[in-house]
């Protein structure tokens, strides 16, 4: 899955049901070992599963890879999270 998101490509790849990477990420709502919520232009990205570690972060370039056993992706409009909430990182660190 490849879509452009204001420049950078949208991308989703799952290797052997065990490691997802994402491309295309604007922010980490929130994760913890059952579930990881991302930001991106195309709205909020909800990953489920077991186990889920998040191995790599670079918001910088929008990316992220995600270890686990994931057993869901949705996406969901977001709208409210984009217009009231302050990025991720910024709320852990008040």
């Amino acid at each position: 899955m490849e879509e452009k998101i204001g420049g950078r490509p949208h991308r989703v790849m799952m290797e052997d049901r065990g490691k997802i990477s994402i491309t295309g990420i604007a922010d980490v709502v929130s994760f913890d070992e059952n579930q990881v919520v991302l930001d991106t232009d195309k709205g909020l990205l909800t990953i489920k599963g077991r186990d889920l570690c998040v191995s790599r972060l670079t918001l910088d370039k929008g990316e992220i890879d995600i270890e686990g056993r994931p057993d869901s992706l949705v996406y969901s409009s977001g709208e409210g999270f984009r217009k009231s909430s302050q990025p991720f990182f910024a709320r852990l660190f008040k």
